[in-house]
């Protein structure tokens, strides 16, 4: 069986500041504020995510996947440090975008910081990426595509709008 997708992808984030964060998704790159909901701890306990309430706030990308950033009650731990994939159950999310370079001035101004340095790599031929954090340590991947329908045939898409 697959699933049946309704609606486009969404992740949720643990946070510390909702409101810190927020602003960064909002203002550095450009999300949408959709809603913001107070969850009893009774609920959150049944569903199995926190033993005391939490806030959650749903943002929407301007491609129209969503993040969720949720901030317990009780201010989460603090997750090792070192190289992403040196801590089991590492996650990151990945922005594929045009022109990065301009957005690395906001993503600084934000709060960011930058993994790979203030500048995007070439991995191989026609791709180049960066990595940074969030002004809470979330890792976000941006990469940018020579040929982006090398990368996605399936979407067919047309630069030249």
């Amino acid at each position: 069986m697959t699933i049946k997708m309704q609606v486009p992808l969404e992740v949720g984030i643990c946070c510390r500041d909702i409101d810190v964060l927020g602003r960064f998704y909002q203002d550095v790159l450009g999300f949408t504020f959709v809603s913001k909901v107070v969850m009893s701890a009774e609920a959150a306990r049944e569903v199995g995510l926190s033993n005391a309430g939490y806030t959650v706030v749903r943002l929407q990308t301007p491609y129209g996947e969503r993040i969720k950033l949720l901030a317990p009650e009780r201010r989460p731990d603090t997750l090792g440090s070192g190289h992403i994939l040196d801590r089991l159950n590492a996650t990151y999310l990945t922005f594929i975008a045009d022109d990065i370079d301009q957005l690395i001035p906001d993503l600084k101004a934000g709060g960011a910081t930058f993994v790979t340095g203030e500048r995007l790599i070439q991995l191989r031929a026609g791709v180049k990426a960066m990595f940074c954090r969030d002004p809470e340590g979330n890792v976000l991947e941006l990469v940018e595509y020579a040929d982006l329908n090398t990368y996605r045939p399936d979407l067919n898409v047309d630069r030249s709008a």
